[in-house]
């Protein structure tokens, strides 16, 4: 009869712990078996030299390759680097030679620059005339008054909590 009532009482308790319990050894043992086989492939390669040495060459190898790669592209910059120096050497001549001269640096440089890259560029777009440009604000623009600002205007807070004061 105690077992009976204690079935009718606790019984779904009892069926879900059951299966819980179920769910959870069977994960352990997964988990076991899986670390047994690590352990398993880990004592085969260290019986087995001739594998471990190929590694090491494969693993060396790759790292002698990108760092020849890396040392490429350092060259490439280097190079660039001593060729944006030398450009810029050039036009420090330039100029001070046009300085002596009694002429205008800053235009001779703009015109050998033009020269030096006659590629066309997408960049090249000719500036309008300030006097062409509409104005940005008209002249009665006050900020404070809230007239003439188009959609911005300020207006005052909520009232309330939340106001911060």
């Amino acid at each position: 009869m105690f077992v009976g009532s204690l079935l009718a009482t606790y019984g779904w308790y009892i069926v879900f712990s059951c299966i819980l319990l179920y769910v959870v050894f069977q994960k352990l043992f997964s988990r076991l078996r899986a670390l047994r086989q690590r352990q398993l492939d880990r004592a085969a390669a260290a019986l087995e030299p001739d594998i471990v040495v190929k590694r090491q060459e494969a693993l060396a190898a790759a790292r002698l390759k990108m760092q020849d790669e890396l040392n490429a592209q350092v060259e490439k910059h280097k190079e660039k680097l001593r060729q944006l120096e030398e450009e810029k050497r050039r036009q420090k001549i330039e100029m001070w030679d046009s300085m002596r001269e009694g002429k205008s640096y800053k235009g001779n440089t703009r015109k050998s620059q033009e020269e030096d890259s006659p590629a066309p560029s997408t960049s090249s777009v000719i500036p309008k005339r300030k006097s062409d440009r509409k104005p940005l604000r008209r002249g009665g623009y006050n900020p404070l008054s809230g007239e003439g600002g188009g959609a911005c205007s300020w207006r005052p807070g909520r009232r309330g909590p939340s106001s911060g004061g």
